[in-house]
């Protein structure tokens, strides 16, 4: 079966063909590149981009959440690592054995109360 470009549909697609796929320029799809380490196409010599089936998903994909859907760029980020099948969050440090031990509240970061509000009256008194 072939696309509407006269590919076959397990065909990669070189740069230029998939930035007319998505309706994009060339430049953007390098820069998403840097921007999504899941965009990983063949770089073949002269450092020409083909594009697998699962990278031109993955850059439609990216389309629609920045173009139609809005997102920004780290928004859409969380949001692609968030789906099913994403590369797994690195894990937090554990809490220092101190805070845990003595029971001290802690926030949804981590980082206990305490920690905060002396953290912000350092910078206040820097800053005043």
């Amino acid at each position: 079966m072939a696309d509407d470009d006269g590919k076959a549909a397990g065909a990669m697609l070189a740069i230029g063909e998939l930035a007319v796929r998505i309706g994009v320029p060339t430049h953007v799809l390098r820069y998403w590149e840097t921007r999504f380490p899941q965009l990983k196409p063949l770089q073949r010599s002269g450092r020409r981009r083909y594009y697998r089936a699962e990278d031109v998903a993955l850059a439609e994909r990216i389309h629609h959440l920045l173009h139609v859907q809005g997102f920004t760029v780290d928004g859409a980020r969380k949001a692609l690592s968030s789906e099913p099948g994403a590369a797994p969050a690195a894990p937090r440090p554990p809490l220092p054995r101190e805070t845990l031990e003595a029971g001290a509240p802690v926030r949804a970061g981590g980082i206990p109360v305490e920690a905060l509000v002396a953290l912000r009256q350092r910078l206040a008194a820097a800053l005043g």
